[in-house]
């Protein structure tokens, strides 16, 4: 089952697996400077409290996530992650395109973080890792979230203005529900 097989805690792991769990740890944890950076843009062009709150408690979140990285690798390796090259924030065109690549960023962290999970010798640090993926979902949940605010809610009040309740008296006659079987419709 094990090649290359190396032992921690009384436990055997794959020590090939292991390496690339701290390799990508180191990754995951450098950048951060970068990552305060958009985050900081994000806050600051946020349109509504609303978004504020939720962009402010993601980037908590990251903050913990990157403090349980350097646990972890502390924990394994007996050493603080190296210091990373400062790289150079690079700002978004809009807010929007902020938000989808934050949203998309979201998403390759879990793959990222799946990866890091795969190496990891004990379940304890397996465990940080579940916390840290389920994290990372939810953010795209509420990334998505602050997507529809932007886009779909604004077109669909334009909508409902368009066809105001004196014209209609449920949901299903608005043009837009329409489609959605009868069935269906609470």
């Amino acid at each position: 089952m094990y090649s290359n097989p190396y032992y921690y805690g009384g436990m055997m792991c794959n020590i090939a697996a292991l390496n690339n769990s701290l390799r990508l740890i180191k990754e995951a944890v450098q950048g951060e400077k970068e990552d305060a950076q958009f985050y900081e843009y994000l806050i600051k062009k946020a349109p509504t409290k609303e978004e504020k709150e939720i962009i402010e408690s993601i980037r908590n979140d990251e903050l913990k996530h990157n403090k349980m990285f350097r646990e972890i690798y502390k924990g394994i390796t007996g050493m603080h992650v190296p210091p990373s090259e400062d790289s150079e924030f690079k700002k978004p065109k809009s807010y929007i395109a902020g938000i989808k690549k934050a949203l998309f960023g979201e998403l390759a962290a879990v793959e990222k973080y799946r990866e890091i999970k795969k190496g990891l010798p004990s379940r304890c640090s397996r465990d940080m890792l579940f916390e840290i993926i389920t994290d990372e979902i939810k953010h795209s949940i509420k990334y998505n979230y602050i997507l529809y605010l932007n886009c779909c809610e604004k077109k669909r009040e334009n909508l409902e203005d368009e066809y105001s309740e004196e014209k209609f008296t449920r949901y299903a006659d608005f043009p837009m529900y329409q489609r959605i079987p009868q069935d269906f419709i609470l």
